[in-house]
């Protein structure tokens, strides 16, 4: 099941169609229309959040899930125990996005034991990590993709306010495992740098599907401009 997934997602994006909690776009059927918005325009997948809206993607998009189910807002919160990566799997996401770093789980658990789980349920493991050795030990750990969603958001990962290539290139070269790019890549150009860098695949989310953040960004802009007429 890998090569073939692995296969059509090579050099293509995965859009992440998610919303912040209490964010006026945290509406599954909304969630799932941007899904469909984003199939439109050409993504080879989607990346989505909670069961309910990986169940109703996969009933309305033709496009591959990949899953991940975010609860809490700090230490390992995204699909932290092998309960919530097991919902995602009979909710029918065909890969199951984790934090892979070397936090404790909640649970008691390792990321092992979830991989372990989820390749018996049928789907595969997209291990989210903040560098290298991490990424290197979700591999080895046996996930199917490594991302570099969690550079910059892991106490001794380094804040960025782009994306890590360094991190992208440094990944591709110490794993045979596909490593996709995943973390601040607002344009186009950015996307084909992390490409470039030795991505498999990019992912992206907010310059795409977020308008409460993009409309603040425009009028941060704004008020930046005015200070400086000032």
């Amino acid at each position: 099941m890998t090569l073939p997934l692995a296969d059509a997602l090579k050099g293509q994006l995965i859009v992440s169609c998610q919303a912040p909690p209490g964010d006026p776009m945290r509406h599954t059927d909304t969630l799932v229309r941007m899904t469909l918005a984003a199939r439109a325009g050409g993504a080879a997948a989607v990346r989505v959040n909670d069961p309910e809206v990986v169940a109703a993607t996969v009933a309305a998009v033709d496009l591959p899930v990949i899953g991940l189910w975010k609860d809490g807002d700090s230490g390992v919160f995204i699909t932290p125990t092998v309960r919530h990566a097991l919902a995602l799997v009979e909710a029918g996401a065909a890969v199951v996005a984790a934090d892979a770093t070397a936090r404790p789980r909640p649970d008691g658990s390792t990321f092992a034991d979830l991989v372990e789980a989820v390749h018996e349920a049928g789907a595969l493991v997209m291990a989210d990590v903040s560098t290298v050795d991490e990424g290197r030990d979700a591999a080895e750990q046996g996930a199917d993709f490594v991302g570099t969603t969690l550079s910059g958001y892991v106490p001794g990962s380094p804040v960025q306010t782009a994306p890590d290539l360094a991190l992208v290139a440094d990944l591709a070269a110490a794993i045979t495992v596909p490593v996709i790019a995943e973390g601040r890549i607002a344009t186009p150009a950015q996307a084909a740098q992390a490409l470039a860098a030795g991505a498999h695949s990019v992912v992206v989310g907010t310059a795409i599907t977020a308008p409460t953040a993009l409309t603040a960004s425009f009028l941060a802009g704004l008020d930046g401009q005015g200070d400086t007429e000032k």
